[in-house]
């Protein structure tokens, strides 16, 4: 299959790589290229720097910042982002709550809380999953009572990414407990520095905190922070959930990496007078790896085309399964490359090792959890069946 972007892709997509690799922090985007985390400063000077430039939100509607692109444009602003190791916009900011304000918000909802979400003047925390409810979401426990006008808000989430950084956090709560399970949820939009909100941090196997507990004891939250309409959360977090289709399968920086993973096979030294990709068996990983990038790439193009204006394509299931499995493999690549030296993760210990050594265990742990979020991929098999293959 070849494929030919018309003459107009092809400028806008030189446009936007021109604009990633001049207008954000070399610095920043350096820190991602090497697999090193990345500060908040750091994440938010990023997104408004896109911000400012009209590129952190194309997918938002025009009047709330959105560009009107094309399903194949923004797959071409998405790829060419991560292709040049820039930070994607924070993702419960711009393709979590934002458009659900935007959609389902007030009108003082959306001029408090959009402008800001968008610059990542206020960083969101997603108040989603419960130790109980996690792929079963619809079991929450958390409880909202009104009293008045607010909500008195009891229970606690967990998973929370990033959540101690977090300024607000969209939450769903049990509104009505005497309906079926779906039918008894709302959104609320809750101040983090409220009295009674907790985040504890949780240590993952990769010894960072990336994720948290967030606990609510008697927290008191203004009437007016409802999303929507009550008792319609089950509607919104779908519809959120839905609107993660840009990025599902990260090809730009899956294919990053591995040309970084090429590159540095064939600087390293098999101890034998040759480099490690000099190997025959290394040779044919990374070319295996190529090609099946390649087949993800085409697929993602084919989901864009068959995207637009409906429903996403059930191949999207394809993308989130495939992507993430190319991930993990691309990790453990580098970790295999590195060799007895990626046992020495984290901080620098005084020897001489490759920099690039110490980050890659760290990574490939973390990205153990990619074939879990955004729906496991056993949820992802189960639709790959039912709506390719009819079974």
């Amino acid at each position: 299959m070849q494929l030919e972007l018309s003459e107009d892709d092809q400028e806008f997509r030189a446009e936007m790589r021109a604009f990633f690799t001049t207008e954000v922090s070399e610095e920043i985007r350096r820190t991602v290229i090497e697999g090193r985390e990345l500060t908040r400063d750091q994440i938010v000077e990023a997104q408004q720097t896109l911000n400012a430039a009209g590129l952190a939100v194309p997918h938002w509607p025009e009047e709330y910042g959105g560009r009107g692109w094309s399903e194949l444009r923004r797959h071409i602003w998405h790829e060419e982002m991560q292709r040049a190791g820039v930070p994607t916009p924070l993702a419960f900011n711009a393709s979590m709550i934002g458009p659900v304000i935007a959609h389902f918000g007030t009108e003082e909802q959306k001029q408090q809380f959009l402008p800001k979400t968008a610059n990542l003047d206020i960083w969101w925390s997603q108040g989603f999953s419960e130790p109980d409810a996690g792929s079963d979401l619809a079991s929450l426990r958390t409880t909202a009572v009104r009293d008045g006008e607010e909500w008195v808000v009891n229970g606690q989430k967990t998973w929370t990414t990033l959540g101690q950084f977090g300024d607000w956090i969209f939450t769903l709560v049990r509104t009505d407990p005497d309906v079926k399970k779906q039918a008894g949820i709302s959104m609320l939009l809750i101040d983090m520095t409220s009295p009674g909100l907790e985040v504890r941090p949780i240590e993952l196997i990769d010894g960072g905190f990336e994720v948290n507990e967030v606990w609510f004891e008697d927290v008191r939250v203004p009437a007016a922070n409802l999303v929507g309409e009550l008792n319609g959360g089950w509607t919104i977090a779908k519809f959120l959930l839905g609107n993660e289709r840009v990025g599902v399968a990260p090809v730009g920086a899956t294919k990053r990496i591995l040309a970084r993973a090429k590159d540095l096979a064939k600087e390293t030294s098999d101890g034998e007078g040759g480099t490690l990709l000099d190997d025959p068996l290394v040779r044919a990983r990374i070319v295996e790896l190529e090609n099946e990038l390649l087949a993800l790439e085409l697929t993602a193009l084919r989901v864009v085309a068959h995207s637009a204006g409906g429903e996403p394509h059930p191949a999207s299931s394809v993308l989130k399964l495939k992507g993430t499995e190319l991930q993990q493999a691309v990790s453990e690549l580098m970790v295999d490359l590195a060799g007895p030296a990626s046992v020495a993760s984290g901080a620098d210990d005084g020897s001489d090792l490759p920099d690039w050594t110490r980050t890659v265990t760290p990574t490939y742990l973390n990205l153990r959890k990619a074939s879990i979020y955004g729906g496991s991929n056993e949820i992802q098999r189960q639709i790959i069946s039912r709506t390719i293959l009819g079974l």
